[in-house]
This record gives C-alpha cells, structure tokens and sequence, in this order.
C-alpha cells in the first residue's frame, strides 16, 4: 500500500470516527440549540443559545413539573369540535412516522426535517389539570407560576380550534404549556405528549454570555 493511500484510508477512519461520536454525543449525552421562538418568554428569548440535556432521555428520567423540555412535535397542531376527540383525556398525535431504518436514523439520530419544541411541564401523568379564569389548577389547587410576566394569565381560548382546559393527563403523558401562554402553541391545541416523545431537558444557557448558567 503506497504512502499516499495509507494516508487517505487513515483520514477517512478519522473522518468516521469524529462523526459516530459526534453522534453518539449528540442523541446520547447532550447537543446545543438555539431558541426560534417566542413560547418562552421571559424565561427564554428568541436567539438564546442553550445546551440540552440528552441524559434526560437516555436514563429515563421521570419529568417533573417546572422542568423546561423538548420534544417532537405533533403532526396535528390543533382540533375541531367536529373531530370528536375526547377532551377529557387528550393525547397528541403523531402521524408522520419516517418508514425505513435509514429514514428513521435521519430523522431520529440526524434530527432532519424534524420539528421540536421548548415548553414546560405543568401536569404530569394521572393528574387532574383544569384552566379557569386564567389560571392553573392541579387536582383542584391553584398552581402558583412565578416564572410567568407579572399580570399574564393563561388563557383557554385558542385560534379556531377547541381548547383542552379540564382533563386528567393519561398516563405515560405530560401536560406542557410555553411560559409565554397567549403566544404559545402547546398542550392546550394539540393534546398531552407522551413521555416517549421528550427529547431532552433545558440544561444550560451559554448565550447571551450574560445570561451564562443553569436554565
């Protein structure tokens, strides 16, 4: 084998290398987002640099309420009344499974052409969860939020769909709003999201380095 090949072969491996752990940091361990959105406000802005936590899913880690999450999002945003979901134990749907292992890995591992959101857990599984004259209840008391803009409620109404606002979440699901509740597009349109569907966890803001530290 000439010198030139030896050469060649050996970047290759190094280029295979560097990309399976890359990876495997990536799905695993954890990976750096940015925020493209307005759902958190004030607590996360738009263009702010986090790194979320993989080991939330990869560990199974039971979510708990207050944990600011991602997860995929549904293929169905927002229902009818005509659809005849049942809106005292609602689910989101997810319709748009990629079909093939090589599908899969790009869309699962690669994250391509995959969508996710950053909302926080309110309800978890088994629990009654009721929203009533702008305000939270869970299991009939009243959920003090001071993570909200001073004078925000959390409204029911909802562009043109039905509002999800008196339910038990279904087990293997948790109930998640955006801290931002009347720029939001969350559990109140698209329904409950299964823990399977959790990505990670908000970790740390690395962006504005003012900001710098544990979300």
């Amino acid at each position: 084998m000439s010198d030139k090949l030896k050469n060649i072969l050996e970047w290759i491996f190094c280029f295979v290398v560097a990309f399976v752990l890359a990876v495997v940091i990536k799905y695993f361990i954890g990976t750096p987002t940015i925020v493209k959105q307005e759902s958190m406000v004030p607590t996360l802005q738009e263009g702010q640099r986090l790194i979320l936590n993989r080991l939330y899913r990869t560990t199974h880690q039971e979510p708990k309420r207050g944990d600011i999450i991602t997860f995929e999002a549904p293929s169905k945003k927002m229902y009818t009344v005509a659809e005849g979901i049942d809106p005292t134990s609602p689910v989101a749907v997810y319709e748009n499974e990629p079909k093939g292992i090589f599908a899969k890995f790009s869309y699962y591992v690669l994250e391509i052409n995959k969508e996710s959101y950053i909302k926080r857990v309110i309800g978890l599984p088994g629990e009654h969860v009721k929203i009533e004259n702008e305000k939270v209840y869970i299991n009939g008391e009243e959920l003090q939020e001071d993570y909200l803009r001073e004078g925000l409620g959390t409204p029911t109404k909802t562009g043109s769909g039905i509002a999800f606002s008196d339910f038990t979440v279904p087990e293997g699901c948790v109930f998640a709003m955006g801290d931002n509740r009347d720029k939001s597009t969350d559990c109140r349109e698209f329904g409950c999201i299964p823990i399977e569907k959790i990505e990670s966890k908000v970790w740390i803001r690395f962006w504005p380095l003012n900001l710098w530290g544990k979300v």
